[in-house]
């Protein structure tokens, strides 16, 4: 068994028997009534276990609209809690003691306050096995042929714990180590953009062969051809096992935002790499499951997690289709209760035989930020629960 798939163990069993089962589940897109009745049975006992350990989610599900009471069947879903993912750019919440926590990390945004994130060993190795299982559904995992990467995110330097960078840096343990060159240098002080040198890395790499993975935020790697284009330089041809994974999104670059086709009709005429190896990912400081796109293009709910769209203005559950925030429901994370978020990405959710790639999950597009307006008075609702609470 490949390392990154081995079991990892939930840190009360008893409690959380369940959580253990649904996490265990190694096919990424499996459904069913029984794992719907799992996954329910998994959420009520995160429920129980954050509400135990954390006054502020205690009074949270106790004034939610199940009162405190766990969830009858999937149907009910909507009916479940959530915190709003700014909430935890002015708040440290945790349900596990401090000694229990193995990593600490903050979200990538480029203004204004950060997510602050926390994860024990269960939630930490059970999000990396998540992933390691989705690429290795895809067949990414386990290659034994050394690869050149090119990290389009951040330079390591001490005290840097951004959550983008420690997945990137994870991910280059799927497949050997060539070299590795970062697109956002350290200068010392802080981190700039080198486009000339992620060009002479890519020129580099074509020239020796070997099979290359691009990781990280897909601006970068998008002003990268841009440079090359303006440069003169012609298209490279890069190894077509070569793979292409996004995630992050464009942050502070929204006005230079390239579509999805054109940037992947771009990638493929310059450096040669096959669309179906040209992906994007979508997932969360605050909500680390991987959702990875399919073959065409489409981001995939997984086994161990499930996703509700609702209305910008009421907060209504919407039906496949309609637009409104993405709200993430997941039991596998015990260090925060994080377990059902709100987020201010604007997304609709569409039915498996919309996509028609065979996987029988749901999927969704996202169609940008929705106003803060929402998000703002949502945060504060959910601070007025930390009130008199240590």
């Amino acid at each position: 068994m490949n390392q990154y798939l081995e079991p990892v163990a939930v840190p009360d069993p008893a409690a959380l028997a369940h959580v253990q089962r649904l996490c265990d589940i190694a096919e990424p897109y499996a459904v069913g009534p029984g794992l719907d009745e799992l996954f329910v049975r998994a959420i009520n006992e995160s429920n129980a276990w954050h509400a135990a350990r954390s006054p502020f989610f205690a009074r949270l599900w106790a004034s939610g609209p199940t009162g405190g009471a766990p969830l009858g069947g999937i149907d009910e879903l909507h009916r479940l809690p959530f915190v709003h993912a700014n909430f935890f750019k002015a708040h440290e919440v945790v349900s596990v003691p401090e000694q229990d926590i193995a990593l600490h990390v903050t979200s990538s945004g480029t203004t204004g306050q950060k997510s602050q994130m926390f994860f024990d060993q269960w939630t930490l190795r059970n999000g990396q096995r998540m992933v390691a299982r989705v690429f290795d559904f895809y067949g990414w995992l386990g290659e034994q042929e050394p690869v050149n990467y090119l990290l389009s995110n951040y330079q390591p330097r001490p005290g840097l714990n951004l959550g983008t960078s420690f997945t990137d840096e994870y991910l280059c343990h799927f497949a050997p180590v060539r070299s590795v060159e970062y697109a956002l240098k350290h200068t010392g002080t802080s981190h700039e953009f080198d486009p000339f040198g992620c060009a002479r890395a890519l020129v580099r790499y074509a020239e020796e062969g070997a099979p290359v993975r691009i990781l990280g935020f897909p601006a970068f790697l998008s002003f990268t051809l841009d440079r090359m284009r303006d440069l003169g330089l012609p298209p490279v041809q890069l190894d077509p096992r070569s793979l292409v994974v996004f995630g992050g999104g464009w942050k502070g670059h929204a006005d230079k935002q390239v579509a999805k086709p054109e940037l992947y009709r771009r990638i493929h005429e310059q450096l040669g790499i096959p669309d179906e190896r040209i992906r994007d990912g979508y997932g969360a400081v605050e909500h680390s499951v991987l959702y990875m796109e399919c073959a065409n293009h489409r981001l995939h709910v997984p086994t161990w997690s499930r996703m509700l769209v609702r209305d910008v203005g009421t907060l209504e559950p919407l039906p496949y289709g309609e637009r409104g925030y993405a709200q993430f429901v997941s039991p596998y994370i015990t260090s925060v209760p994080a377990q059902s978020v709100l987020m201010g990405d604007l997304v609709s959710q569409h039915s498996p035989e919309e996509c028609g790639c065979s996987l029988p999950t749901p999927w969704f597009a996202v169609h940008g930020r929705a106003g803060v307006s929402r998000n703002r008075s949502c945060a504060i609702a959910a601070a007025e629960l930390l009130k008199g609470t240590s």
